[in-house]
Protein backbone atom coordinates (compact mmCIF):
# COMPACT_ATOMS: atom_id res chain seq x y z
CA UNK A 1 0.00 0.00 0.00
CA UNK A 2 1.52 3.37 -0.97
CA UNK A 3 2.37 5.68 1.89
CA UNK A 4 0.71 9.09 1.71
CA UNK A 5 2.89 12.15 1.69
CA UNK A 6 2.45 15.10 4.04
CA UNK A 7 0.40 17.98 2.66
CA UNK A 8 2.02 21.42 2.85
CA UNK A 9 0.58 24.71 1.68
CA UNK A 10 3.23 27.24 0.66
CA UNK A 11 2.70 30.94 0.16
CA UNK A 12 5.65 32.74 -1.38
CA UNK A 13 6.36 36.27 -2.48
CA UNK A 14 9.10 38.59 -3.60
CA UNK A 15 9.59 42.33 -3.38
CA UNK A 16 12.08 44.65 -5.02
CA UNK A 17 12.49 48.42 -4.87
CA UNK A 18 13.64 49.79 -7.14
CA UNK A 19 13.43 46.96 -9.67
CA UNK A 20 16.26 46.01 -10.04
CA UNK A 21 17.48 46.97 -6.59
CA UNK A 22 17.08 45.84 -2.99
CA UNK A 23 15.16 42.57 -3.03
CA UNK A 24 13.32 40.60 -0.38
CA UNK A 25 11.67 37.19 -0.51
CA UNK A 26 9.42 35.30 1.89
CA UNK A 27 7.71 31.96 2.26
CA UNK A 28 5.04 30.70 4.62
CA UNK A 29 4.78 26.93 5.03
CA UNK A 30 1.59 25.55 6.56
CA UNK A 31 1.03 21.92 7.54
CA UNK A 32 -2.74 21.64 7.95
CA UNK A 33 -2.54 18.11 9.36
CA UNK A 34 -0.03 19.00 12.08
CA UNK A 35 -1.23 22.57 12.59
CA UNK A 36 2.30 23.90 12.17
CA UNK A 37 3.40 27.08 10.41
CA UNK A 38 6.91 28.17 9.48
CA UNK A 39 7.98 31.57 8.16
CA UNK A 40 11.11 32.15 6.08
CA UNK A 41 12.52 35.32 4.57
CA UNK A 42 15.70 36.78 3.17
CA UNK A 43 17.06 39.60 1.07
CA UNK A 44 19.63 40.35 -1.62
CA UNK A 45 21.07 43.56 -3.05
CA UNK A 46 20.94 44.13 -6.80
CA UNK A 47 18.06 41.76 -7.44
CA UNK A 48 14.75 41.82 -9.32
CA UNK A 49 11.13 41.03 -8.47
CA UNK A 50 11.27 37.86 -10.57
CA UNK A 51 14.45 36.62 -8.88
CA UNK A 52 12.91 37.21 -5.46
CA UNK A 53 9.66 35.44 -6.44
CA UNK A 54 11.67 32.42 -7.61
CA UNK A 55 13.83 32.49 -4.48
CA UNK A 56 10.78 32.41 -2.21
CA UNK A 57 9.56 29.22 -3.88
CA UNK A 58 13.05 27.67 -3.87
CA UNK A 59 13.63 28.34 -0.18
CA UNK A 60 10.21 26.98 0.75
CA UNK A 61 10.82 23.70 -1.08
CA UNK A 62 14.36 23.45 0.33
CA UNK A 63 12.89 23.65 3.83
CA UNK A 64 10.90 20.43 3.28
CA UNK A 65 12.82 17.48 4.70
CA UNK A 66 11.02 14.76 2.73
CA UNK A 67 8.83 14.50 -0.38
CA UNK A 68 5.47 16.17 0.16
CA UNK A 69 2.25 17.03 -1.61
CA UNK A 70 2.73 20.77 -1.96
CA UNK A 71 0.27 23.47 -2.96
CA UNK A 72 2.22 26.61 -3.86
CA UNK A 73 0.26 29.85 -3.78
CA UNK A 74 1.96 32.69 -5.66
CA UNK A 75 0.95 36.02 -7.12
CA UNK A 76 3.75 35.76 -9.68
CA UNK A 77 2.44 34.82 -13.11
CA UNK A 78 6.11 34.41 -14.08
CA UNK A 79 6.65 31.61 -11.55
CA UNK A 80 3.14 30.15 -11.86
CA UNK A 81 3.23 29.96 -15.65
CA UNK A 82 6.74 28.53 -15.66
CA UNK A 83 5.29 25.28 -14.38
CA UNK A 84 1.54 25.37 -15.04
CA UNK A 85 2.02 26.26 -18.71
CA UNK A 86 4.98 23.97 -19.25
CA UNK A 87 7.56 26.69 -19.91
CA UNK A 88 10.20 24.98 -17.76
CA UNK A 89 9.74 21.63 -19.48
CA UNK A 90 10.09 23.31 -22.89
CA UNK A 91 13.12 25.34 -21.81
CA UNK A 92 14.84 22.20 -20.52
CA UNK A 93 14.11 20.39 -23.77
CA UNK A 94 15.48 23.37 -25.75
CA UNK A 95 18.73 23.61 -23.78
CA UNK A 96 17.36 26.39 -21.56
CA UNK A 97 16.43 28.58 -24.48
CA UNK A 98 13.07 30.21 -25.14
CA UNK A 99 10.91 29.53 -28.19
CA UNK A 100 12.67 32.56 -29.72
CA UNK A 101 16.03 30.82 -29.09
CA UNK A 102 17.03 33.39 -26.48
CA UNK A 103 18.66 32.46 -23.18
CA UNK A 104 16.14 31.94 -20.38
CA UNK A 105 16.39 34.74 -17.83
CA UNK A 106 17.18 33.66 -14.27
CA UNK A 107 18.16 30.22 -15.54
CA UNK A 108 20.19 29.53 -12.38
CA UNK A 109 17.07 29.85 -10.25
CA UNK A 110 14.76 28.07 -12.69
CA UNK A 111 17.11 25.06 -12.68
CA UNK A 112 17.16 24.96 -8.87
CA UNK A 113 13.40 25.26 -8.66
CA UNK A 114 12.89 22.58 -11.31
CA UNK A 115 15.08 20.13 -9.36
CA UNK A 116 13.21 20.84 -6.14
CA UNK A 117 9.77 20.55 -7.76
CA UNK A 118 10.76 17.12 -9.11
CA UNK A 119 11.11 15.82 -5.52
CA UNK A 120 7.52 16.65 -4.63
CA UNK A 121 4.02 16.54 -6.04
CA UNK A 122 3.36 20.23 -6.65
CA UNK A 123 0.14 22.03 -7.49
CA UNK A 124 0.51 25.68 -8.54
CA UNK A 125 -2.17 28.17 -7.52
CA UNK A 126 -2.12 31.76 -8.70
CA UNK A 127 -3.45 34.31 -6.22
CA UNK A 128 -4.18 37.95 -6.91
CA UNK A 129 -1.58 40.05 -5.09
CA UNK A 130 -2.47 42.56 -2.40
CA UNK A 131 -5.98 41.19 -1.94
CA UNK A 132 -7.69 39.60 1.05
CA UNK A 133 -5.51 36.49 1.34
CA UNK A 134 -3.96 36.15 4.80
CA UNK A 135 -1.16 33.78 3.73
CA UNK A 136 -0.09 35.88 0.80
CA UNK A 137 -0.44 39.14 2.72
CA UNK A 138 1.86 37.79 5.44
CA UNK A 139 4.45 36.79 2.84
CA UNK A 140 4.25 40.19 1.19
CA UNK A 141 4.81 41.91 4.55
CA UNK A 142 7.79 39.65 5.34
CA UNK A 143 9.37 40.14 1.90
CA UNK A 144 9.04 43.93 2.15
CA UNK A 145 10.38 43.90 5.73
CA UNK A 146 13.36 41.75 4.66
CA UNK A 147 14.10 44.11 1.77
CA UNK A 148 13.87 47.15 4.05
CA UNK A 149 16.04 45.49 6.70
CA UNK A 150 18.79 44.83 4.16
CA UNK A 151 18.56 48.34 2.70
CA UNK A 152 18.86 49.86 6.20
CA UNK A 153 21.44 47.47 7.68
CA UNK A 154 18.99 45.93 10.14
CA UNK A 155 18.44 42.27 11.09
CA UNK A 156 15.93 40.23 9.12
CA UNK A 157 12.41 40.07 10.60
CA UNK A 158 12.42 36.26 10.96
Amino acid sequence: MPQSRPLVHVYCDGACSPNPGWGGWAALLISPVHGKTRELCGAEPGSTNNRMELTGAIMALRALKKPCDVVIHTDSTYVHNGFSRGWVRNWERNGWRTADRKDVQNVDLWKQLSELVARHSVEWVWVRGHMDNAGHNRCDALAVAAREALANGLPLPV
